[in-house]
């Protein structure tokens, strides 16, 4: 019965965690400051979003409203922030055009139940064995194709609806090329110098709120003949629309299951992402199961009133931290002062240029690519590479649900060629190991311990540090408690190592780097350490020994020194 209640503790959100500890007015401050910071930076976002994804502005808005809200007060993040996200572009554009709108409520709900199931079901953690190649590929070919979309915009060229497809898109670029205006060009490249120079010179300052700012400002004082939201889709409404449920037909509903999936999937990623980012970022500890099952509601939620789906924003995740949020009170009041954004500024919102919101998004492409964690994966094994550039190529030229299906198999195909052959190479060391009796064990595995000098622990790795269990190595940091001042990690049974667990890995030296703990690897084979060289894992910060022995004998040897 105890272990039944410890499970159903998991599924309350975080919300109501901070507010059984205590609420004071410091944290509201706190909370507020935070909420209005990122109401500021997702106004813009969330328009252009909505514009990206082949909707209208105020879709967007209503998605970060309501869903922002609803992942806030019910997630089992202290500091997720929701909404609607670049991840999404290429799938809802997908759904509108080959479902209509009406296609895209139904499967952003469809997908919202099926974020509930995986919640309760307990799936949350499931989604950490996604390769990272296959993560890397997508994001990076959904970055392309959003780039790709803004073209029109940001040259104003004077064209119908953007064709679909990758191809056919460059090849009506090519045509409509001299219908460019120089107007619209000039607004989205002042945009575009604002937002990087402020992210040079002022990372505080809201760049794209500014930018936005700018180019609206410099369209009507000198009364420019560019597309703004106010031409091209009308007023904005002020609120919220009345909620609804979308139509349902067996036959539409059989149409979008395939769509419902893509939504849930990224959805479930992009959060647990963000959610593992905010950790990395405070120190705290998110609940993935109870987070699956909040952004099921605010999807569901979201389509009541006519919006996007809707995930975890990384980067309005990371500023709401970095501006001092404490609670996910600070996500609720950043859907609150949106809306006071929607009520008091849509008459204003209609001048702002279409240009402007296009260079927003040629930003958001260019940090969704991760062009260096890219340029890292491309050091890593031949079959890791080749993950990484099918995925990106699939979600490009193809379909991002083909690259998806395909990027995961091949990883698994992958992996299971790599076992085959660790296992053909160093049949001593099982997969899986045998509870063994005491006389069977090594007697120097149970005096390890005892010999250790003070403030130094041991971790021994058995079996493949690959993709499915590549996280716990970071896990294992946060049950030991404060750092130690030397960590000496015994790699003798690590068969094989592969991208995903070289950048787990990496991650766990850097940890260790910036609170100054010395690491020993030690025994490591051959193959494993020449894939850490050729990935950059090893570097001077890292010390590589022969043995156990030899790290403590080091770590005694710079403590005589140290009391000298």
């Amino acid at each position: 019965m105890a272990s039944e209640s410890q499970k159903w503790h998991l599924f309350v959100p975080k919300l109501f965690t901070v507010l059984r500890l205590g609420y004071g007015i410091k944290d509201f401050r706190q909370d507020t400051i935070a909420g209005l910071t990122v109401a500021i930076v997702a106004l813009p976002l969330a328009m252009a979003l909505g514009i990206a994804s082949g909707s209208t502005p105020e879709k967007g808005l209503v998605t970060a409203v309501v869903a922002g809200f609803l992942i806030s007060a019910l997630g089992g993040s202290r500091f997720q922030i929701g909404g609607p996200t670049g991840a999404f572009v290429v799938v809802v554009l997908d759904v509108i055009t080959r479902h209509g709108f009406d296609g895209l409520l139904l499967a952003t709900a469809l997908a919202g139940l099926m974020l509930i199931v995986a919640g309760l079901a307990g799936l949350g953690t499931w989604i950490k064995y996604i390769p990272q190649p296959v993560i890397t590929g997508f994001t990076a070919g959904i970055a392309v194709i959003i780039f790709s979309t803004q073209i029109k915009d940001l040259l104003g060229l004077q064209m119908g609806a953007v064709p679909g497809e990758f191809f056919e898109k460059v090849g009506a670029y090519a045509e409509y090329l001299p219908t460019f205006s120089p107007q619209a060009t000039l607004i989205a490249a002042i945009a575009l110098a604002i937002i990087i120079s402020l992210r040079k010179f002022a990372p505080r300052a809201p760049g794209f709120l500014i930018a936005v700012l700018a180019g609206s400002v410099l369209a009507w004082l000198f009364d420019m003949p560019v597309t703004t939201i106010g031409s091209q889709f009308g007023d904005l409404p002020r609120g919220l629309p009345m909620p609804e449920l979308p139509a349902v037909s067996w036959d539409k509903l059989k149409a979008v299951v395939p769509s419902a999936f893509t939504i849930a999937f990224l959805a479930g990623v992009e959060s647990l992402l963000s959610a593992v980012v905010a950790d990395g970022m405070t120190g705290r500890r998110h609940r993935s199961n109870c987070e699956l099952v909040a952004q099921g509601v605010a999807n569901f939620a979201s389509t009541l009133f006519g919006g996007l789906p809707a995930t975890g924003a990384i980067a309005r995740t990371a500023t709401n931290i970095r501006s001092g949020a404490r609670t996910p009170v600070a996500g609720m009041l950043h859907a609150v002062f949106l809306l006071l954004f929607m009520l008091l500024l849509a008459p204003l919102i209609s001048y702002v240029p279409l240009a402007t919101l296009a260079a927003v998004l040629v930003i958001v492409a260019w940090n969704m690519s991760e062009i260096d964690r890219f340029r890292y994966l491309m050091r890593a094994p031949a079959g890791d590479r080749l993950v990484l550039l099918l995925t990106f190529a699939l979600t490009v030229m193809i379909d991002l649900t083909v690259a998806i299906s395909v990027g995961v198999v091949l990883a698994a195909m992958l992996f299971m060629h790599r076992m085959a052959e660790a296992v053909a190479i160093q049949n001593r060391s099982p997969i899986i190991e045998r509870d063994l009796d005491d006389y069977q064990r090594d007697h120097d595995e149970y005096t390890r311990r005892m010999r250790l000098p003070k403030g130094v622990e041991v971790f021994e790795l058995r079996g493949p540090l690959f993709f499915g269990v590549a996280n716990r190595l970071n896990d294992s940091l946060d049950r030991i408690g404060p750092m130690p001042k030397a960590f000496i990690l015994i790699l003798r049974d690590v068969p094989m190592i592969d991208a995903t667990g070289a950048s787990a890995l990496k991650e766990f030296l850097a940890r260790c780097r910036r609170h100054n703990t010395i690491v020993f690897l030690a025994e490591m084979t051959r193959p494993v350490k020449s894939l850490l060289h050729s990935m950059h894992v090893l570097n001077d910060s890292v010390r590589s020994v022969k043995s156990f022995d030899e790290a403590v004998e080091m770590i005694e040897k710079e403590s005589r020194h140290e009391v000298a």
